[in-house]
């Protein structure tokens, strides 16, 4: 008997262990598959908020040509910085090329400070150094320009952070007008100095620059503000540093040369209010611009501090007015400067006041079509 009780008592005991044991394996597996059912719900709606989420803007830096005038943009990047405002990209024409590139070297305040110093030791000599014979004779002589450009290689090598274009803390792009074909180059890496030479090289002023067998002159000839080339990129924030007013008025010409200038400065505007005119919808663009006035001649660098004066002020009353720092909130915009450049009110386009507040291995030169122009200064 003792033997078949213990028989029947382990088969009890070993029928409710199984009874237990299945009742939590059951547990067990519908616990799991409701867990794994609210994480695979809570991913679904991160994904959906993700999806929802609109991406930020790419902000785009575009430095406009101005020659002396270039000075306002250090004012304005003063300004920038101090609000923390860091572009993605940099595209740059002529002297807006030796400032853009500069600064995607060091896009702090300090790196700002240095340009405003370099800027502020400027003086005819340096940029313009003369021989021992010269004088107006020396624009009717057989040869490429009136000056060298060994001071301006000087200035720039002085002043550039880094030593080839891909090596810049922030992507950057400068243009030249190929003289093989007439059209824009772009470049965007390989030795900097020689690129943003090529992108300076006033017509007449400086010589030509060589790179790799083809040569090249000032980019403001055929894009002096590269709006375009940004938004081609896929920029959907433009912050645009003009060196003069957006709205050009041609002076009364007294001689046939003036004339010439003249209708030369009316070409390159015209090609800034067709891109002005031509923004696609969602772009955003926020002009900062300079004043009429400064220097009177291409090397007159006696107006500097003025410049930068002036440029802080604008910058300072297009971040009042509309605010540009670090991603946030999109950036409001209006009006002024699109009805001003364009006669229009459809352009997105914000403005700095209320009436009108610009190693070595050879460059990478990348083709392009012909691009905007704007200023009647000439473009160093």
């Amino acid at each position: 008997m003792t033997l078949v009780a213990a028989d029947t008592a382990f088969a009890i005991v070993f029928t409710l262990f199984v009874v237990v044991s299945l009742v939590l394996l059951v547990l067990v597996v519908r616990f799991t598959l409701q867990r794994g059912a609210a994480t695979r719900h809570r991913w679904l709606a991160e994904q959906e908020e993700w999806e929802e989420e609109p991406p930020r803007p790419l902000t785009a830096l575009v430095m406009a040509g101005g020659g002396t005038r270039g000075a306002l943009q250090i004012g304005m990047l003063q300004v920038l910085t101090e609000h923390g405002f860091v572009p993605d990209r940099i595209y740059g024409s002529s002297v807006g090329a030796v400032n853009g590139a500069v600064f995607a070297g060091d896009p702090t305040r300090a790196g700002v400070e240095r340009m405003t110093e370099l800027w502020r030791g400027l003086t005819r000599e340096s940029v313009y150094p003369q021989g021992r014979l010269h004088g107006p004779w020396l624009y009717v002589q057989q040869r490429d320009s009136v000056y060298v450009n060994t001071g301006l290689r000087k200035i720039v090598e002085e002043g550039m952070p880094f030593e080839r274009l891909e090596d810049a803390v922030i992507p950057v792009e400068v243009v030249a007008t190929s003289l093989t074909d007439g059209l824009e180059r772009w470049f965007t890496y390989g030795p900097a100095v020689d690129a943003v030479l090529a992108s300076t090289a006033i017509p007449a002023i400086f010589p030509p620059v060589e790179i790799d067998g083809e040569r090249f002159i000032d980019g403001g000839v055929v894009n002096n503000v590269p709006i375009r080339r940004a938004i081609d990129a896929g920029a959907t924030r433009l912050v645009v540093l003009l060196c003069a007013s957006p709205m050009y008025k041609p002076a009364s010409p007294r001689r046939p040369v003036e004339a010439m200038l003249n209708a030369l400065f009316i070409s390159i505007h015209a090609r800034f209010v067709r891109d002005m005119a031509q923004i696609p919808p969602g772009v955003e663009v926020i002009v900062c611009s300079g004043s009429e006035g400064g220097a009177a001649d291409f090397d007159d660098f006696s107006t500097t501090e003025a410049l930068i004066a002036q440029g802080r002020d604008e910058a300072s009353e297009v971040i009042r007015r509309y605010g540009i720092g670090l991603p946030g909130p999109a950036v409001t915009t209006g009006s002024d400067v699109s009805e001003q450049a364009t006669g229009s009110k459809d352009v997105p386009v914000t403005d700095a006041s209320a009436a009108v507040a610009d190693g070595d291995a050879a460059p990478a030169v990348e083709p392009a079509a012909s691009s905007p122009v704007t200023h009647p200064d000439p473009g160093t």
